[in-house]
This record gives structure tokens, sequence and C-alpha cells, in this order.
């Protein structure tokens, strides 16, 4: 099966594919001749999933899917939440979002956090969404060299290492995305069936 992951970022769609399998053929939208910034306007990962999902689907009639991340830090009130990417600039700034936060949780004793991914999934012209959450809390100092965002500040409840610090395979062992991403392909598994 082909789908159209609506990214460009080559992290996520790695992360995505090794999940999904060689089952799955995934395609960018830039591969369908979409080079232009995929909008993100709407106050709710949910929504943006769908936006992003839609402007796909308009563009190419294809089946895709879009996915929204936002860590959720309790102490900040969910912040930086749908504005994830964006924390501290216009942009994907990682180290300037990632020293952001820290610096919004100095002297801060609750650090617990989560990270919580919603895809959106357009099929044959249906709607659906998916929702994977992975709970833990946010450490002092960036640890590790692996993964992207906020992965060297979060470690995952029960864990000892930060995602930064867990090979590909590990972290899909336990993350948001990868928990959203199993969610997807079991529903189009069992559509198989």
């Amino acid at each position: 099966m082909e789908l159209i992951f609506a990214t460009n970022n080559a992290h996520k769609l790695a992360e995505v594919q090794a999940v999904l399998g060689n089952r799955f053929t995934l395609r960018t939208p830039r591969s369908c001749g979409i080079t232009e910034e995929i909008p993100e306007e709407q106050p709710t990962l949910e929504g943006n999933a769908l936006q992003k999902a839609r402007y796909i689907h308009e563009r190419t009639g294809c089946d895709c899917f879009a996915d929204d991340t936002g860590l959720e830090v309790e102490a900040l009130d969910g912040a930086p939440g749908v504005h994830s990417a964006r924390y501290a600039t216009d942009g994907h700034d990682f180290a300037a979002n990632n020293r952001l936060l820290l610096h919004n949780l100095e002297g801060v004793e609750n650090r617990r956090a989560r990270f919580r991914t919603v895809i959106a999934l357009i099929l044959n012209g249906e709607e659906h969404l998916f929702e994977g959450v992975v709970e833990g809390h946010i450490i002092d100092r960036e640890t590790g060299d692996e993964g992207f965002g906020y992965d060297p500040l979060f470690v995952p409840e029960g864990g000892v290492r930060t995602f930064a610090q867990m090979s590909t395979e590990e972290k899909n062992a336990v993350s948001h995305r990868a928990r959203a991403v199993r969610r997807l392909v079991e529903y189009l598994h069992n559509l198989k069936k």
C-alpha cells in the first residue's frame, strides 16, 4: 500500500517507516511536487493533523496521513503543546526550544510531561484519527545525541535514559509517535482482512 506522509522531516519519516515496515511505501509531499510549507494553523494537535492531511489530499487526491505532536508539560499548563515546534522561534529551532523549556522550568519541582501524537488519515476520502501518548518527565540538561526536538530532555516513565540516548528501535518500542503509528497500522491491517 502506498501512502503520502505529510512531512518533509527526514527523522520523522525514518521513525514512521521503521514502525510501518515494508508492507507500506511512504511518499513525501516533495516527491508529489508539493514544495510549499504545509499549513499548521489550528489550535489543537487534532486540528493541525487534519489540516495537513486535507491539504495533501486536496492537491493529490491520494490516500495520505499527517501527524502533529506536542510536548505537554504539567507545570506549564500543557505548554508548549500545539506550539512545540515553534516554542522559541518561528522556525523549527530545536536548540532554542530546549533552552526556553529549561529556562521556563528553572526552580520548578514538578517536571512531569507527556508527548502526544495525533495522526489524521484520509483513506478513500474518509477521515480517521489515531492518538499515541507517552508519559515521562523533563530532566535539567540535554543528554544524548539521537532523535530530534525535545528528545534530549525527555525521559519516558519507568526509564532512566532520554529518547536521545535510545536507538531508533528502542525509542519506537515506547514512543508516542510509534504508538499512534501502530494504531494506524492496526487499522489498515484490519481493513485487509
